[in-house]
């Protein structure tokens, strides 16, 4: 997804996630796009300094699927940066701690 995907989805009400589930791209109430990862609620900006480059890959951002999704084959998986196949829902092939 390109940034300016990313930013229309998340302020159309969607969730986008970075790289995995754990990871979820909201808006702030100071119109700050940031990427929290739910266990430790730690974050990052979307976005380099300048507000222009992302912080990750455009691949690696996903909209979450909806539950109607299920009945469409072709949303089940998806490829994940390494091109290995991701579980519904974005869970990666190794645990989080033993991504590098």
């Amino acid at each position: 997804m390109t940034l300016e995907e990313i930013k229309a989805a998340v302020d159309a009400g969607q969730t986008v996630h970075w790289a995995n589930t754990g990871y979820v791209v909201h808006k702030d109430r100071l119109g700050q796009y940031l990427i929290t990862y739910l266990p430790n609620g730690s974050c990052i900006g979307l976005t380099d300094r300048g507000g222009h480059g992302l912080n990750g890959k455009e691949v690696e951002f996903f909209i979450a699927r909806s539950e109607d999704d299920a009945d469409y084959p072709g949303s089940q998986s998806r490829p994940d940066v390494e091109g290995r196949g991701v579980a519904p829902g974005g869970a990666g092939a190794f645990p989080l701690g033993r991504q590098l």
